[in-house]
């Protein structure tokens, strides 16, 4: 039951590690500058220089000591412009105009007129275009990383001891080498236990954990664990039906048998020579 009860945490690392896996084959070209907008939908074109000047000049009177002058919040609690929906979405002062006249939650109306709020509406799209190229990879190609830095030997050491009960470099994965040619699909293949761990299961749905549920002295129940909580286990029996005990302390007895368990634990030991390591030798494994 412990081993289930982490399932959730041993999950969500999987998932940052595969990611990082993921990232080391390189991703989507690079966006920004020399290459196409990330937003297409948000983009517009450059505003009038006159105007923007004139916003800036009126988003420092009213709006910077909320936002801040890079706008990204003041000292007066402002928030972030640079990430608002309202700003991101707004072409010409459509969205941002009614904001500036009206307000909105803690922000009171400001005194201008429509003409100074599209002119700060202005300002403001001129410094998050300035702004769009942030987080983006950096211009070029994607560097080409390489995957295969561990040691083979010390792979071949580390999966006969942690992995060899259940499977076989003869046997359950002999030619895996060959099979999964591209060293990071490999890698990814096996730390997310052939991609039952990181899709939850096959078709997307939760993977099969049979459970026997033991209610008083002899009748015990078989199936496939729906839920289980401190309150209820849910079984699914063998003709698709549930059936739901309830829980009280350690009665009925849950005897869960996840075929996955020491995979999920294995997670939580990884270091990343380990990783490379156990990926350099199956690549072996031809």
């Amino acid at each position: 039951m412990r081993s289930f009860m982490s399932l959730a945490a041993a999950a969500a690392l999987l998932t940052l590690t595969v990611v990082v896996v993921a990232a080391e084959g390189g991703g989507p070209p690079p966006q920004g500058r020399g290459g196409p907008p990330p937003f297409p939908a948000q983009q517009r074109p450059p505003g009038d220089p006159a105007l923007i000047a004139r916003g800036n000049g009126l988003f420092g009177v009213h709006c910077r000591a909320c936002h801040g002058v890079d706008l990204r919040g003041g000292d007066q609690g402002g928030p972030n412009l640079l990430r608002s929906d309202t700003v991101l979405n707004d072409q010409a002062g459509e969205l941002i105009t009614p904001v500036i006249l009206s307000g909105q939650s803690a922000m009171p109306p400001i005194r201008v007129t429509p003409e100074d709020a599209r002119a700060i509406a202005e300002y403001i799209h001129s410094v998050t275009a300035t702004m769009r190229g942030q987080g983006n990879p950096p211009l070029g190609p994607p560097p080409a990383l390489k995957v295969l830095v561990g040691d083979a030997a010390a792979g071949e050491t580390y999966f006969k001891a942690q992995c060899g009960t259940c499977h076989s470099a003869t046997r359950s994965l002999q030619g895996i080498g060959s099979r999964l040619a591209d060293p990071t699909a490999l890698q990814n293949y096996w730390v997310s236990a052939g991609g039952e761990l990181s899709r939850g299961g096959r078709g997307g749905r939760p993977r099969p954990i049979p459970v026997t549920v033991t209610a008083g002295t002899a009748q015990k129940v078989e199936g496939t664990l729906v839920r289980l909580d401190d309150f209820y286990v849910v079984v699914e029996l063998t003709d698709g039906t549930q059936r739901t005990f309830h829980r009280s302390g350690d009665q009925p007895i849950v005897d869960v048998r996840d075929p996955l368990e020491t995979h999920i634990k294995l997670l939580t030991t990884f270091t990343d020579n380990d990783i490379h390591n156990v990926t350099a030798y199956l690549v072996t494994l031809k």
